[in-house]
Order: structure tokens, then C-alpha cells, then sequence
């Protein structure tokens, strides 16, 4: 049946079955039986997929992918990838190196905590997505452990593996590698965190636990000989300055009263910075918070339990290597100084603008002053009192300007920082945090006391009385300057007129020693006390004008000269101060002697301004001007004739105007000093007078003939001090908030700069350029300030916030600086050096140029990490920092390890234990490779902790 059946198929039916037939064969070729393949088996095949993929890369690309940068170690990097297995989720880590040449056991360098505990470069973790991250359960830790090494062989990749385990608290692995030939290494790390056990407090009984692993024997380890190679690593930390602070209080407290007061100063200085120049106005946090000495021993070999005694009895002064690693505050907290108070002064400089007068800030009746009342606070009476007498009471003695002013602050239109106004603007950064009511009630009051010292007479305080008026300072200081040499003349005033009213009793020996003064004037010598602008004190040639003064020094012939040129004319001369080399009167063939004539009216910048307005206004006419300077014009004519009586108004313009008397080509070398009466014939010189000087109704001829006789000291003062002082006062008085603010900003950053300029901070060069770049940074940026282009909403106003930007990090950079010199006296290189990476590691955060820019984001990237070896003659000011503990740090500090530094256990105690075997002539060497020479590291174990907190790491390199 069948065979017949079969031979009745159609041809296109066997051709049909023939198809079907191949099809099935197709399938069952490509048919993938997962029912054969566990979930255990796919999940080290996803590991195994995962793994090729980050081998395939390297390290390279893999950064390319999106690598993480570790911020505990410089130069390690992860990637990691999530498997799933069952209802787990895993995460598996790859940390690498970009350069992992070298050596794994480096205390200098920043190593991961598995690279030191386990002395890998590279490795896998594998752990799952929980939120301890930890695997608790053992057997699936080692599941996951195996299912990594499986699929690492398949790989052919020589990576460690760990696997976290128990609680995360005790930082537990376990792990295992592949070394590539028979050996395998396997790897558990375990910490114990309370109540170590009392021998493995020291080195003798870690010592011992290191054999125990693999000295199989029941005997005492102590009395065998176990050669073990060892390094150790010890840090010491210093005290943290509230801790000596408090010491020293208490250690002074306890000891005899000799020696307490003795040690007053000690116990009165509560800030490290009482002695730097910012310390008047605030106290800055010390950036160095302290330092860590790591001190090395590199390796060594040690046979028994009693060398590691002898050990932990050595100095830490044995150690190979000194490492110091300085503990920097890159907090991101506010901080208070100089640039916090200046940006509260830009604040209230843009506030300046709203009202008129600065009693307006502190009036009820002020729009808008309820706001002003809520959120800007006025200090009491008692701290008002404080500012005021520490500006006007601590004493009238003249200040150095000069004192820590730098040549580029000359360029800031402020004023001398030991100043009056200057200290007044320093002040107001912290008086009421700098808010604008603060600083309206202190300006208010600080004018009264200015009022009340030019009422009464009174010197005013921290201004020079003499001298000319610095135009390159700011208005307000230009006031106070000629308010202070107008309250001089007034006293003077007020002295000599109380002379005259003493003197009315004895009228006739008045008039006898005016007589003989008046004689005594006649000989130039007897006239050599100064004219200080008392009308019966004639001047001295030091303070002739140079500009009308054309005479050389006076020679020490020139009372010769003056007699042999006497004359009838010569014994009535007045304010003579010499003549003037050869030349000779006009009409009278007499010496032209110069005259002592009064000073130039003192003029500030604004009364300089209105004068060339008026020019301006009146165009160049040469009339007009010499009606601005009639009264100077007309006093040093009249002391001029005093001095020459035959003169006429030619011998003037010879004498005060060269530029204007027109000599002939004859005369134009100007009489020899050794002419004779024989030479008369030649008289008078021939010349004229310029084209200006000769114009019909020239106003300089006309002054000339209404001037009348009088020397300098009968003359009136050229200077009122009455009405120059009064409108001073009014100026002061009514001055604009935003006049007033304005130059109070320019006055205060440079006062504070010049302020910062004292520091003493050695020879750091970085630090040196930065305060040069600061000056010509304020100069630019405050420049709108002192042109008077500021207005309301302006733009500058963020200019200066930006400025309070960079002033913030020049002033961080120098305390920095400062506390570094302080503490490296004698070792100036050490400071340089951190000082200088530190520099480099804040740089970016540097000149950002915008207030609006998070440099507190900036600074939160990276934490500063350095690490600078100590030279042999270092170690001896280093160790001087750990001063000796007090009794009250001793007792909370359990002194149960050893290698004490002054009195100081170490913080953190490292050591590494190995043993090495050689792969020939050992049980390592019955399977191994023919020609396998090299030694193996059979047991390593990292010790890390103290003497209440033990971590443990140990690796073992088996044969499977």
C-alpha cells in the first residue's frame, strides 16, 4: 500500500515534500535551545560580553565614553555597566589607570583604597543596587565572585575581582585573580572598629597576626624566625589652633604667678592674626587649619616579633622620608573681610542716588524710609561714641602716609590710608555692616566734630598743617587738608593777637624793638628765620616761589656783594632775600634783589576748576587772568618794591616774568658778575618789553602803580583761613550722598589695599605680582568714580561688584601667604612651595570677572591635595609644631601606640607584610612554567588604623 501509494504521486508533489523536507533540516541547524542554557549561564555570558567590550577599548577610549575622574585618586577612572540576574539587579564597576606603570606601593601618591589594601592597579567590583551596596548573604557573594572569575578566564583577562560584603561599616571583601599561569590569588579584607584587641595595638602582636596566616603550628610565633619584609607608613597631625589656644589658658592658669603674668600675652591673644595689619578692623579665619607629617620606613626585613618591639620604639626622626601635607581651608562659607565689607559699600554708593541730602537717610519724613528702617539697622550711641573718639581722640600726632602705600595706588583717587577721611571711609565698612543709614548718621556726626575743631581752634586730627594741597587724593581730602592749615592760621591769628593785647602796657619798648627790627632788615643775614605766615616774621630763601625766583644759591660772598653795591638807597631795602646774580636796576645802577613774598592762595581741585571755567568763559584774554591773580600779582609787586625802592615796573618783568622783557642781542648774555664802574658807559641795557606788556592800558602796570610799599611780612594775608575754613565746612555739610559715596568707595578699596600692603608675607613673588595686578585692576575700574560720570542704574555699579570679586581672592590668596611666612620663618622654601601650588590650584577660580559666577561651586570641584617632601634640615621646624600635649589633651587621647612624636601618637598607623617565595626550589614551583625565575608575592597584608579602629586586608597567591 504504501509503496504504491507512494508511486502515485504526482511529480509536483514529491518536489513539495522534497522542500519541506530541507526546511526541516534548515531549522533544526539554527535551533537554539534556551531550555539548555540556566539563567546562571547567561548572566557570566552578559559579564563576559561586557568585559571584552572594556577590553577591546582601553583605557583610552574608554575616557573618550564618558569615564568618571575618582576625586580620591589623581589618576583613576570607572565605568561601570548593570546586569540583572533573577530578580537582581548588579552593578559592575571597571576602575582603571591611565598610566599604571607605576609602583603600587607609593606613599607619595594618592592610590585607591583597594590599590592599597590589596596592592592592584586595575580591578572589577561587582555589587548590587541596594542601598547599602553590599552583599550580606555568603553564598551569593561567592556565586557572584565565581560567575566574575568565569567569566574573566573567558576573557583571558588577568583582573582582580571583589565582591563587598557583611556591613558597609566595616568596608569587608572578598575577591580572587587569575595571575595567568597556575597561581591564583584570593583576596579578603575585614575592619574592626571598636574594642581592637590589646596586642594588636602594637607592631609585635600585628607582627604575630601576619605569621599566623602562614605559620600553620600551634607554637609560639615569638619564638620561631619568620623572615618578613616590611613597610610602614605613620601621619602625625597637628593640633588645631582652638586646642592651643585653650591649652595655653589652662597651662597658665596652673602655674605660679611669676610665671602667669609672664605669660599674659599668651593668654590675651585670642586670634592667630593679632599682629597683621587687617587685624584693626576684623579677624580672619587662619586658612591653614594644620598639617600632616607622613613619616616612611621603607622596606625592610624582619625575622622575629622582637625587632618590630624595638620597631615601635623608634623616633619617627628615623624615618626615611618626611612628607608634609598641609591641611588648606577651601570652605565654602562667607567670609569675612575687606571685599564683604566693600560690596555693602558699592550696595549703599547705589543707593546714594534716591534722596538729595544725607540727613535725608535718617529723616522720618524720608519717602521710602520705612523700608530703610526695617532693613537697615543703626548702631547704638555707645559704638557711635567708639568710632568718633578712636578718629578724633587717639591722640594729634602727625601719621606717616607713606606707611604701606604703594607707588601704583597714586592712581587711585582716594586718600592716604592713615588719613583722616581715609580711617572715616574704614570705619564705615563696619559701622551698621556698612548700610547707608549707618554711614549718613557717621558722616553727620563726623562733620560736627570737624565743625567743633574749627570752632574751637582745635588741630584737626590725622591731616598735615603744612605743606601744599595733594591734588591727586579726592575732594573731600583736599577740604580737610586746607581746613587743616586754615585752623593753623587761625590759631595763629588768634596768638598774635592776643600778643598785641599783652604788650599795651609797655608802648615804648614796643617801638624801640620795632625800630631796631626795622633796622636789622636792612642786612640779609640777620633776616634767617622763616616766614610761616605770621605778618612780623620775614621768609627765608627756602621758601621763595621758584617760578618768580631766578637767583642761584646764595654764595657765601654775597654779604660782599651787598656792600660793595651799597648805596643811600641800600639802607632802606625791606624783604630783601639777596640779589639776584648780576642783574641791575633799570634807572639805578643797584643790585635787583629778589623779594621774600607770600605763598599762592591754597587752592583745592574744585576752586581750580572754577578758575579755568572763568578762563574758558572769558576766552584767553591776558588781562583777564592777571584780574584772577591780582591780589597774588599785587603782593609780590609790593614786596618787590620793598626790596628794590629804585625799581620801576621793567625791573618787575625782568625779575618775575623773563619771557617778557625782550633783550637785544648785546645784552643777551646779560651783564659779567665782574663789572666794573669803568663799564658804566655801557648803562642801560637795551631791551624792552613784549608787545603785551607795552599794550596801552596793560593791567599789570596799573597793579603796579596802585601797589604799594610793603614787605611780605607787613603785608595781608593772601589767604583768609576765616572764609576758606567756613566755606569748607559748608561744602562738607551739604554735599551730595552720591559725591560723597563715590569718593568714600575709592578712599575705602584703596585704603583697604594699602591696608593689605603692609602684610608681611616674605618673599613670594606670585603674591607680589598679584597685589600690582590689584592696584592697576582698582585704578581702571574706579576711574568712572573719579571723573564724576557715575549715575543712577549705571553700569559701573556691577564694574565694582565685579572688582569686589577679584578683591575677595587677592585678599584670600594673602592671608594665605601671611599665615604660611608666620609659620616657615626659618624655612622660607616650604612656604614658597605650598604657597605656589596652591596659587596654580586656585588660579581658575580667578578672574572670572562676574559677580554672578558660583566660585563657591568652582572651589567644591576639587579639593586642594598636596604632599611635599621635607628636606633633612626642615624636619626640626616641622616637628616644633607638635608642641608637647597638655594634660588637657592628654586625657582624651588612649596613648597606647608607640613611636611618639613629641608626645603625639600617630593619627594613622600603615604597614604592609609580604612574603616572597621563589618560583624554583619550593612547592610554587612544581607545575610552574619551564624558566619561571621570578619571585612570588605568596601573603601581603595592609594593617591600616589606630589603636581604636583596625582594618585588615590579606592576599594569598595559591596553586590550583
Amino acid at each position: 500500500m504504501a509503496s504504491t501509494s507512494k508511486a502515485n504521486l504526482t511529480e509536483e508533489e514529491e518536489g513539495e515534500e522534497e522542500e519541506e523536507e530541507e526546511d526541516e533540516e534548515e531549522e533544526v541547524q539554527h535551533f537554539d535551545d534556551f531550555t539548555l542554557a540556566s539563567s546562571w549561564e547567561r548572566f557570566i555570558s552578559e559579564i563576559e560580553a561586557i568585559c571584552r567590550q572594556w577590553l577591546a577599548d582601553g583605557p583610552k577610549n574608554l575616557l573618550e565614553k564618558g569615564a568618571v575622574h575618582l576625586d580620591s585618586s589623581k589618576n583613576m577612572y570607572k565605568v561601570k555597566s548593570e546586569l540583572k540576574h533573577a530578580t537582581k539587579i548588579y552593578s559592575m564597576e571597571y576602575y582603571f589607570e591611565i598610566n599604571n606603570n607605576g609602583k603600587i606601593v607609593d606613599w607619595n601618591s594618592t592610590l585607591h583604597d583597594m590599590q592599597l589594601c590589596f596592592g592592584v592597579k586595575e580591578f572589577l567590583v561587582i555589587l548590587p543596587q541596594s542601598a547599602n551596596g553590599v552583599v550580606l548573604d555568603a553564598p551569593e557573594a561567592s556565586k557572584l565572585l565565581s560567575a566574575v572569575a568565569i567569566a574573566l578566564s573567558n576573557c583571558s583577562s588577568l583582573w582582580p575581582a571583589f565582591v563587598p560584603v557583611h556591613d558597609p561599616s566595616r568596608k569587608a571583601y572578598i575577591g580572587i585573580q587569575n595571575m595567568g599561569t597556575v597561581f591564583t590569588r584570593r583576596f579578603e579584607a575585614d575592619r574592626i572598629g571598636s574594642q581592637v584587641p590589646i596586642k594588636f595595638m602594637h607592631l609585635e602582636g600585628l607582627y604575630e597576626l601576619f605569621v599566623s596566616k602562614f605559620a600553620y603550628s600551634t607554637l609560639d610565633h615569638s619564638m620561631h624566625l619568620f623572615k618578613v619584609n616590611l613597610i610602614m607608613k605613620l601621619t602625625y597631625q597637628t593640633l588645631p589652633d582652638d586646642d592651643d589656644d585653650d591649652d595655653i589658658q589652662e597651662a597658665d592658669a596652673e602655674n605660679a604667678e611669676s610665671e602667669a603674668s609672664a605669660g599674659g600675652d599668651n593668654r590675651n591673644r585670642k586670634h592667630w592674626d593679632d599682629d597683621c595689619p587687617w587685624s584693626e578692623w576684623y579677624s580672619a579665619e587662619n586658612p591653614v587649619k594644620g598639617f600632616d607629617l607622613i613619616t616612611t620606613w621603607s622596606e625592610k626585613m624582619v625575622e622575629n616579633s622582637l625587632e618590630m618591639a624595638e620597631m615601635e620604639n623608634s623616633s619617627p626622626h628615623d624615618a626615611e622620608k618626611w612628607i608634609l601635607a598641609p591641611n588648606i581651608d577651601c570652605s565654602k562659607g562667607e567670609r569675612i573681610g575687606f571685599a564683604s565689607q566693600l560690596q555693602l559699600l558699592v550696595s549703599a554708593l547705589d543707593m546714594s542716588f534716591e534722596v538729595q541730602f544725607m540727613e535725608d537717610f535718617v529723616s522720618v519724613e524720608t519717602s521710602g524710609s520705612d523700608n530703610l528702617k526695617s532693613s537697615m539697622v543703626i548702631p547704638p550711641p555707645t559704638v557711635l561714641d567708639r568710632v568718633l573718639k578712636d578718629l578724633f581722640h587717639q591722640g594729634l600726632q602727625f601719621p606717616d602716609f607713606a606707611k604701606g602705600e604703594r607707588k601704583s595706588s597714586r592712581a587711585i583717587k582716594g586718600a592716604p590710608v592713615e588719613s583722616l577721611f581715609a580711617q572715616f571711609c574704614l570705619h564705615s565698612l563696619w559701622f551698621g555692616n556698612c548700610n547707608i543709614r549707618a554711614i549718613a548718621v557717621l558722616w553727620i556726626e563726623f562733620v560736627r566734630e570737624i565743625r567743633w575743631c574749627w570752632e574751637e581752634s582745635q588741630p584737626l586730627p590725622k591731616m598735615s598743617a603744612n605743606g601744599s594741597i595733594d591734588l591727586a587724593t579726592c575732594l573731600i581730602n583736599q577740604k580737610l587738608q586746607m581746613l587743616a592749615i586754615c585752623i593753623e592760621k587761625k590759631r595763629e591769628l588768634n596768638e598774635e593777637f592776643q600778643d598785641c593785647i599783652g604788650s599795651n602796657d609797655d608802648v615804648s619798648t614796643d617801638m624801640e624793638e620795632d625800630i631796631q627790627v626795622r633796622e636789622e632788615s636792612t642786612n640779609f643775614h640777620a633776616q634767617s628765620q622763616g616766614f610761616d605766615g605770621k605778618r612780623d616774621s620775614p621768609l627765608t630763601p627756602e621758601v621763595l616761589r621758584e617760578p618768580k625766583t631766578v637767583i642761584s644759591k646764595f654764595s657765601k660772598n654775597s654779604e660782599d656783594v651787598v656792600s660793595a653795591n651799597k648805596s643811600p638807597s641800600d639802607s632802606i631795602r625791606r624783604g630783601s632775600a639777596g640779589p639776584v646774580g648780576s642783574m641791575k636796576l633799570l634807572k639805578s645802577y643797584q643790585s635787583l634783589h629778589a623779594p621774600y613774598t607770600q605763598d599762592a592762595p591754597l587752592m583745592t581741585e574744585d576752586m581750580h576748576e572754577e578758575r579755568l571755567r572763568a578762563v574758558e568763559a572769558f576766552g584767553d584774554s591776558f588781562d583777564f587772568s592777571a584780574q584772577l591773580e591780582r591780589d597774588t600779582l599785587s603782593s609780590d609787586m609790593s614786596s618787590f618794591k620793598a626790596a628794590n625802592p629804585d625799581a620801576v615796573f621793567e625791573d618787575f618783568i625782568r625779575w618775575h616774568s623773563p619771557g617778557d622783557w625782550e633783550n637785544d642781542e648785546s645784552e643777551a648774555n646779560g651783564p659779567s658778575k665782574n663789572r666794573t664802574e669803568g663799564m658804566k658807559d655801557d648803562w642801560p641795557p637795551r631791551g624792552r618789553l613784549s608787545q603785551r606788556m607795552s599794550d596801552h592800558g596793560n593791567l599789570w602796570r596799573q597793579i603796579w602803580n596802585d601797589a604799594p610799599v610793603l614787605p611780605a611780612y607787613e603785608q595781608k594775608p593772601l589767604l583768609d583761613p576765616t572764609r576758606e575754613g567756613e566755606k569748607i565746612l559748608h561744602y562738607l555739610e551739604t554735599v551730595r550722598p552720591h559725591q560723597l559715596l563715590e569718593q568714600m568707595v575709592c578712599t575705602a578699596f584703596r585704603a583697604s589695599a594699602d591696608t593689605l600692603n603692609q602684610t608681611n608675607f616674605g618673599s613670594l613673588s606670585q603674591m607680589t605680582a598679584k597685589m600690582d595686578q590689584l592696584y592697576i585692576t582698582m585704578a581702571s575700574a574706579l576711574r568712572p568714580l573719579q571723573v564724576n560720570l557715575l549715575s543712577g542704574n549705571s553700569e559701573t555699579i556691577e564694574d565694582l561688584r565685579r572688582l569686589c570679586v577679584v578683591f575677595e581672592h587677592v585678599e584670600k590668596l594673602l592671608t594665605l601667604a601671611a599665615s604660611l611666612h608666620r609659620k616657615f620663618l626659618q624655612t622660607p622654601r616650604i612656604a614658597e612651595a605650598i604657597f605656589s601650588d596652591y596659587y596654580n590650584f586656585y588660579l581658575p577660580t580667578m578672574g572670572i570677572g562676574s559677580a554672578d559666577v558660583d566660585v563657591q561651586k568652582l572651589d567644591a570641584e576639587e579639593e586642594f591635595d598636596m604632599k611635599l617632601q621635607l628636606r633633612m634640615n626642615e624636619r626640626q621646624v616641622v616637628s616644633n609644631m607638635f608642641s608637647p600635649p597638655t594634660a588637657n589633651q592628654s586625657w582624651r587621647k588612649v596613648l597606647s601606640m608607640g613611636n611618639l612624636l613629641n608626645g603625639h601618637e600617630p593619627i594613622l598607623r600603615e604597614i604592609i607584610f609580604s612574603m616572597r617565595d621563589s618560583a624554583t626550589g619550593s612547592h610554587y614551583a612544581a607545575s610552574s612554567p619551564r624558566g619561571y625565575q621570578q619571585d612570588i608575592e605568596t601573603y601581603r597584608m595592609y594593617i591600616g588604623g589606630t589603636s581604636n579602629d583596625l582594618r585588615v586586608a590579606l592576599s594569598v597567591t595559591s596553586y590550583d
